[in-house]
This record gives C-alpha cells, structure tokens and sequence, in this order.
C-alpha cells in the first residue's frame, strides 16, 4: 500500500510521516484563517479544523503515493 520510510534504522510508516506533514500545513492554515477573520463564518470550528485535516491529508497521501 504505502510503504514504510528508513530513518536510521527505524522503519516508519509512510502514513504516519504524511499524517504529520499534514498536521503541519493544517496548522499553518488554521492560523492564516484566524488572521484574516474566516473563522468567524465557520459554525464549528474543531470540526471545520479536523475537516481540513483530512483533506489535506488526502491530498498529501495523493501526491507522494502511487495513486490507486
């Protein structure tokens, strides 16, 4: 499916690495959003901010994998 990554010996789940890297840019997009006042049209915002995580997620994992 995904692979695994070597890192010094310790194999990591490619996942895992794209779950982070992902984490990351939602991050960065949350506090873009907070910044220019988006979030106050946002209803539900933890959940606004796991829906972004899973589609930034998804579109990392499209990227860097082999597709279907």
């Amino acid at each position: 499916m995904f692979g695994e990554i070597n890192l010094y010996g310790l194999y990591v789940p490619t996942l895992l690495v794209l779950a982070l890297a992902s984490l990351a840019v939602t991050r960065l997009l949350g506090r873009v959003l907070a910044r220019t006042g988006l979030y106050r049209l946002v209803w539900h915002p933890p959940l606004f901010d796991t829906c972004l995580f899973v589609i930034v997620l998804g579109g990392l994992s499209f990227l860097f994998t082999d597709g279907f």
